[in-house]
């Protein structure tokens, strides 16, 4: 018997929350479900957009974080990617060029997807992603 598994929710380690936060909230549309604390200080959040649900936690505690990433550790997170569904990824491309994100225009990959990447603040990949040969939005 299988197990019962209802949702997924990665955890990323982010450098610095607000940051983060501002990038999906602000740019991609995630709702702030709930938080580590009450305000705009805190360590953990649980993001909620549609069925998508993203965890984000800080890497350091805040008295213990320095002054600028750790090279190393954000190199590791490029084998990190997230991808997402997508029915209309042109409409993602247009949407966050008009919020200013400098993005490349979506491609089909050779084994039929449409696929548009993104890197997050800490270098997170994230894939919003549709098969090319289903009929889109417009």
């Amino acid at each position: 018997m299988a197990i019962d598994i209802r949702g997924l929710a990665p955890l990323l380690q982010v450098f610095d929350m607000p940051t983060s936060i501002r990038f999906y909230r602000d740019l991609l549309g995630f709702e702030i479900v709930s938080t580590s604390r009450p305000g705009d200080r805190f360590d953990w959040a649980l993001l909620r957009l549609n069925s998508v649900e993203l965890m984000l936690n800080t890497a350091y505690e805040e008295d213990a974080r320095p002054p600028n990433p750790d090279p190393v550790r954000i190199a590791s997170h490029a084998d990190t990617a997230l991808f997402f569904g997508c029915p209309n990824v042109d409409e993602v491309y247009r949407q966050l060029r008009v919020k200013g994100l400098d993005v490349k225009e979506p491609v089909i990959q050779h084994y039929g997807m449409k696929q548009l990447y993104v890197a997050d603040p800490d270098g997170y990949n994230l894939c919003f992603q549709w098969p090319a040969t289903e009929r889109t939005r417009a």
